[in-house]
């Protein structure tokens, strides 16, 4: 939790915003294998991470993309606002933004935090539930509204 004062001198305790990218090319899903320094380090992700004061979500969203896999690509759409306080696997309470991002190209090399990054075939994913934090949850809700066209985002 981010510790605040507010102008009145009162304290409070705020959430942070992280931003996901569920990535699809050719029946295949981007992954990243967390860095073992981070948290759930070792297990594999969805490319994200916080978002920056400066920034927007969708600038977010595609900035952390580009430095955890190299890749550059476009939103397609919002998938799912997480704001469950309950999160697992948290030592501060993040509100998650879950995009579904449309990859153009790889453009560079992935920073620290990603010790390997695939396209995983969809029928070869690892089980949804030996993912990072609930990055199975927001995959299965993709996978979901695949075959669901033109539902809207998933608000939690």
């Amino acid at each position: 939790m981010i510790h605040c004062f507010f102008e009145s001198g009162t304290r409070a305790l705020l959430r942070h915003v992280v931003v996901h990218a569920v990535v699809e090319k050719n029946g295949a899903l981007l992954l990243v294998r967390r860095a073992a320094h981070l948290m759930e380090g070792g297990k594999w992700g969805l490319p994200g991470g916080f978002l920056d004061r400066d920034e927007t979500l969708s600038q977010g969203v595609l900035r952390e993309l580009r430095e955890e896999t190299g890749w550059e690509g476009a939103v397609a759409s919002l998938l799912r606002v997480n704001s469950r306080p309950d999160r697992p696997h948290e030592d501060r309470q993040n509100v998650a933004f879950d995009f579904i991002i449309t990859p153009h190209h790889k453009v560079g090399e992935p920073d620290a935090e990603s010790t390997a990054v695939e396209w995983i075939p969809i029928e070869h994913l690892p089980p949804m539930d030996s993912l990072a934090f609930d990055h199975g949850e927001t995959l299965t809700l993709y996978l979901d509204s695949r075959a669901r066209a033109g539902t809207g985002p998933s608000i939690e």
